[in-house]
């Protein structure tokens, strides 16, 4: 690999560690990026898997005030998401992928409408309701802690779904969980990213090790880009905290939808 090559990568994966901090849209940019230096399409998904992690590093890194007290959704969800990540990671060794990629783009733009139009929490649910007068303006707003009953039913079975298919394709799982979170618990743009950078980081892990194992990891273009990924993950709270929420919704969900349209097309 060249040097050209390999700070090519590095960029893509500063690139990927703010789109996925902000909009969790990561794969947008590296896996295209990994699919340009010739590898195949198999070997760029796992090594864009394994290469991410590091972007879930950062932003976690970076997020710790938002994620405080909501260590009761996190465990929780995370116990949906990680066997979901494992199933999906299994299924992508061992099924094709044809009949799964034509559906995708209904998933993705489902969950891009969902965020646009953010449909609010039903009342009283268990992440703590925000009233509407006191949503604040900015993506850093300070949402109560989780209430003692737990997240919905329908968040958890959602998170195992979106495990399921973060470990296999990936592409906007991101959207997808935010969208869940946006419209099934009370938490606003900046804690809603967190958890679901906590969440998917988790699930993309398990999936990652089972790559790392048995899957053609392609390591001389996974380093560079996991660079890269490291430092826009990190890069990307801080944006977050000061942009405000409402713009960086809509750019999420019309984000979203222009990829969903990019995979129909391809797909059909």
């Amino acid at each position: 690999m060249s040097a050209t090559t390999a700070l090519l990568l590095v960029l893509a994966g500063i690139g990927s560690g703010l789109t996925g901090s902000i909009a969790g849209l990561a794969s947008l940019i590296s896996y295209p990026a990994l699919l340009a230096t010739g590898i195949s399409p198999i070997s760029a998904n796992v090594t864009n898997t394994v290469a991410l992690i590091f972007s879930g590093a950062g932003t976690l890194h970076g997020s710790r005030p938002e994620l405080r007290g909501q260590g009761p959704l996190l465990r929780k969800m995370l116990l949906w998401a990680v066997p979901g990540g494992i199933v999906g990671g299994v299924l992508l060794l061992l099924t094709p992928s044809d009949a799964f990629e034509k559906v995708v783009p209904f998933l993705i733009g489902g969950a891009a409408l969902a965020v646009l139009l953010r449909p609010g929490p039903a009342k009283g649910s268990a992440v703590g309701d925000v009233p509407a007068d006191q949503i604040p303006h900015t993506a850093a707003d300070l949402d109560p802690a989780p209430a003692d009953d737990g997240p919905p039913r329908a968040l958890l079975i959602g998170t195992f779904l979106v495990g399921i298919y973060g470990g296999y394709f990936g592409a906007a799982a991101g959207v997808m969980l935010i969208a869940l979170l946006l419209g099934l618990t009370g938490l606003g743009l900046a804690r809603a990213s967190a958890v679901r950078t906590t969440v998917l980081t988790a699930a993309n892990a398990v999936a990652a090790v089972y790559f790392i194992a048995f899957g053609p990891v392609d390591w001389l273009y996974c380093l560079p880009l996991a660079l890269g990924s490291l430092i826009g993950g990190r890069i990307g709270p801080i944006v977050l905290r000061h942009a405000p929420a409402g713009p960086l919704r809509i750019l999420i969900a019309l984000t979203g939808l222009g990829l969903a349209i990019d995979l129909a097309l391809q797909a059909y």
